[in-house]
């Protein structure tokens, strides 16, 4: 798995490619946190994201408590069939902000 983060008009987004799994989802814990630390809104960019397990679902869950406890935004744009299935599934799709 790989992340590019990006900034444009105080947003921060973060790029994820490949496979979010037990083994890279503490590196996207990581991300989430760190890009939380200089802004109160990210966008996760889920167009080359493959697959996700359970520990990067809880990776996002994070992401989306951050968010609410710093008043901003958790959005994540461009999920593929693949991983739309896992997060409603999981009812993740409720919980999440998907556009």
């Amino acid at each position: 798995m790989t992340i590019n983060q990006t900034e444009n008009e105080g947003k921060v987004q973060l790029n994820v490619e490949g496979r979010v799994d037990a083994t890279t989802a503490p590196q996207l814990q990581n991300a989430i946190l760190t890009a939380f630390q200089s802004t109160g809104d990210l966008i996760l960019d889920c167009g080359s994201l493959e697959y996700i397990s359970s520990a990067g679902l809880r990776a996002l869950l994070l992401g989306q408590k951050t968010a609410k406890s710093k008043g901003g935004s958790f959005v994540l744009t461009n999920v593929g069939q693949e991983v739309q299935e896992i997060l409603e599934v999981t009812g993740f799709d409720d919980i999440l902000t998907i556009q």
